[in-house]
């Protein structure tokens, strides 16, 4: 140290080395980095909200987009029966035949046929069962063709039908290839959707868009009384992740596309999305599987408090981080020129981090979000 001008005293030296050395242990920013993440996604747990890991914080604090299936996410998926039409046969029997067609799927729309007739189904008269991708289904129930599914289907098979005048949802029923009339079907909207998307828009989401596999008067229906910015129908499964493709292309800069459902039709789409959110009650096993975040209780106004949570919580991360810094760069600097002692060092480094961790704590109050 002698040609800097400085004195030699190599006690003085080693303090201050050994002092720099304790300031710059990176204790504050390895521990309450990562605790603050587990916090976070502690308190979204609190609030019925799964998130399969930290990362996924990360982005759900930058959506800007938020795509919604509407069977049984932004609506009950309890259908109901509310009319046959057309029949050319007994209203009964029509509903029989339907229901055998549709039992071995568990679509929310299948269920509600099952429930309408209202009596044990005996499988050993069905066979052949064949499910159409967006289409709808084709059996044999007691050696009779039957077909139950929307216009589509009545197309792929070149059946003429009647459309229906009625809001809702209509399965057509076609019988060894002869239309035989059509079942209409309503959904229930969820009580707290239409509070779910005023939320996601008072959280600073810029665009909230249903993808729907209904016919267009429906979807147009539920998306006027929720307040949904833009709808698409008629959509078969490839179909929405072909939408949700173009969304992503024309979404800006590090904003971030969600994508809500709860089929194992919904499967891909929410693969595909940046960001996947599965209904965890009445959600299929796949939708699960393949989402990244999972709500607990169906209640899509869940949405809009793990985005708040999220941005709480990376608020949190990016205090703590400059804190540690701020403090430790400050430290080093009287380290260096001597002023610091091994006290001041100490709380530099244990001080700091105690500090990091109580504030990460606060990343589980999650209530008043």
């Amino acid at each position: 140290m002698l040609f800097m001008g400085l004195s030699a005293d190599w006690g003085v030296w080693i303090y201050r080395a050994l002092t720099f050395l304790v300031i710059s242990c990176p204790c504050a920013l390895v521990i309450s980095i990562p605790l603050s993440f587990f916090a976070g996604i502690g308190g979204a747990s609190k609030e019925g909200v799964l998130v399969k890991g930290s990362n996924y914080l990360e982005i759900l604090s930058q959506t800007k987009y938020v795509v919604f299936d509407k069977t049984g996410t932004m609506t009950k998926g309890v259908f109901e029966v509310n009319g046959i039409h057309h029949s050319t046969i007994e209203n009964e029997k029509l509903l029989e035949y339907a229901a055998f067609a549709e039992s071995a799927s568990s679509h929310p729309i299948s269920k509600s046929l099952q429930r309408a007739y209202g009596k044990e189904i005996d499988r050993s008269r069905v066979s052949d069962i064949q499910e159409i991708s967006g289409n709808g289904v084709t059996a044999k129930v007691d050696g009779m063709e039957v077909a139950a599914g929307n216009d589509k289907l009545m197309k792929h098979l070149n059946i003429p039908y009647q459309d229906c005048h009625q809001t809702g949802t209509i399965i057509h029923m076609a019988i060894n290839g002869k239309y035989a009339g059509h079942i209409v079907i309503s959904d229930i909207i969820k009580p707290h959707s239409k509070a779910a998307i005023a939320e996601l828009k008072k959280a600073g989401v810029e665009r909230c868009v249903m993808l729907t596999g209904d016919a267009k008067k429906v979807a147009n229906q539920v998306a006027t009384s929720l307040g949904i910015d833009e709808v698409y129908s008629e959509l078969l499964p490839a179909d929405k992740v072909e939408k949700v493709e173009e969304l992503l292309r024309v979404k800006l800069g590090k904003a971030k596309l969600a994508f809500v459902g709860d089929g194992i039709n919904d499967a891909p789409v929410l693969s595909r999305a940046d960001i996947g959110i599965a209904m965890g009650a009445m959600g299929s096993d796949a939708a699960i599987e393949a989402a990244d975040i999972v709500l607990m209780d169906d209640d899509p106004i869940k949405i809009a408090k793990a985005i708040k949570i999220s941005r709480k919580c990376l608020r949190i991360v990016y205090q703590n981080i400059t804190m540690a810094l701020v403090v430790k760069f400050a430290c080093l600097a009287l380290g260096a020129v001597g002023i610091a002692n091994m006290y001041l060092a100490i709380f530099a480094d244990v001080g700091v981090m105690i500090l990091a961790v109580l504030n990460a704590i606060r990343c589980l109050f999650v209530k008043k979000l």
